[in-house]
């Protein structure tokens, strides 16, 4: 019969370990609670060091040998993946290191294939699943370490890893139409700005010499433009590096401004704060949000992680500073003995439905299905809102461009008006 080791609290509170004989490890957790012992983490099965376990360990060096490229982190499409087989294997019945050993194998070679070897190197070492995770932060964050410990923790592995592969499904797919709708705008704007670029560079100075051969005084909008010009083609003397340069690379500047400054707390309270009252942007940002925190609070709490630590790693994961204050000020109120909702509609940073439905939540005990449903109304919310603000720039670029350009035209033209009349006159 296999032996388990566990480690677990007894009724005073004081830490316990030891070894319980179980045919499985449904029965190795009835028996450490039939001792009176609460278990803090899985029990491991304490594996028989022979032949095989050393033959299984020399071929997983050998695995460890091959060579590949583990660069940046897990794709969340590659790890929800993971997650859901993962789910069904366990829900099937297969052992957990049977199933990692399933799933390495059938993975192509690169960095979640050696990640998940690791993992399984790790388990059949003794060592739980979430501690084995833990180690591998390029795949696994905080959030899903502490899903899959309680539900080691619990007994509902399979559970908790469906849950979380739901949880990642559906986060992906907010970003995804998010970035899928954001495509079509940045890539009219790109055009036009090359487009306009090329006006300015080719177009302009042949204009430029013409009037210069009829010698006649060009308006201001006129040599405003052409000022414009000679600065996008670097004609002035002492210019080295041309204004078309500065114009393609000022988005890149301006992004790599932001991602700096977003490394000091300071500087990411300031960029966060605007972002949320940027106007068409704001709004949006504002409901994906607390979409993604009410979603990940909803989800720690259904697999059974304490509502305090829930709310800290919620915190951490909500990517977004004024709402990473907001959620500390609730963690500290809650530890005093407040209710959830009431330090939540103090912080002013979710609309009263939010704080309302919370309420509701916490009066029937089932905040965790309330907190989903929030979630739920608000990735449609950013649906609508997307789409919207799709519509709405269409138009908007339409009229910008038409501004640009006519703004071009009629510069151009006005000399070239004043030249037809002064030959006319001339004649």
């Amino acid at each position: 019969m296999p032996t388990f080791r566990y480690d677990a609290l007894d009724t005073a509170g004081k830490p316990r370990k030891g070894e319980v004989d179980a045919a499985t490890m449904e029965d190795a957790l009835a028996k450490i609670k039939g001792q009176g012992f609460f278990p803090t983490r899985q029990p491991t099965e304490v594996k028989v060091k022979g032949a095989k376990a050393e033959a299984a360990k020399s071929t997983r060096k050998k695995k460890k040998g091959e060579f590949s490229i583990s660069l940046g982190r897990v794709k969340t499409k590659t790890l929800t993946q993971f997650t859901r087989q993962l789910s069904t294997l366990q829900d099937a019945g297969l052992s957990l290191l049977r199933s990692l050993q399933v799933l390495e194998q059938q993975q192509k070679p690169g960095q979640m294939k050696n990640i998940i070897g690791a993992i399984a190197e790790d388990v059949e070492g003794g060592s739980t699943l979430s501690d084995a995770m833990a180690k591998q932060p390029k795949a696994f964050d905080r959030l899903y370490v502490k899903m899959v410990a309680a539900g080691e923790i619990g007994g509902v592995l399979d559970l908790i890893l469906q849950r979380l592969a739901d949880f990642l499904e559906k986060a992906q797919r907010l970003k995804a139409k998010i970035r899928g709708a954001m495509i079509y705008p940045a890539a009219v704007i790109s055009i036009a700005v090359l487009i306009v670029s090329g006006i300015m560079v080719f177009v302009i100075p042949k204009f430029q010499d013409i009037f210069n051969d009829f010698e006649i005084e060009l308006p201001k909008l006129t040599v405003w433009l052409i000022d414009t010009s000679r600065w996008m083609a670097a004609a002035d003397p002492g210019q080295t590096i041309p204004g078309f340069v500065w114009v393609l690379v000022s988005p890149f500047i301006a992004w790599l401004f932001v991602k700096l400054a977003r490394k000091t707390e300071p500087g990411r309270a300031v960029v966060d704060r605007i972002k949320l009252y940027i106007p068409l942007v704001g709004p949006l940002i504002k409901k994906a949000t607390v979409a993604r925190f009410t979603r990940t609070l909803g989800t720690l709490i259904s697999a059974g992680v304490p509502i305090l630590e829930a709310i800290m790693i919620t915190r951490d994961t909500s990517g977004n500073y004024v709402y990473e204050k907001a959620l500390t000020k609730v963690h500290d109120s809650i530890r005093e003995g407040e209710s959830f909702a009431n330090p939540l509609r103090e912080t002013k940073v979710v609309d009263a439905i939010v704080v309302n439905m919370v309420d509701v939540g916490e009066e029937t005990g089932d905040l965790d299905a309330m907190l989903l449903k929030v979630a739920d109304n608000y990735d449609e919310e950013v649906e609508v809102a997307v789409n919207s603000l799709v519509s709405l720039l269409e138009p908007l670029m339409v009229v910008v461009l038409g501004v640009i350009v006519g703004t071009i035209v009629v510069a151009l033209f006005m000399p070239l008006v004043t030249m037809i009349e002064s030959v006319g006159q001339s004649s």
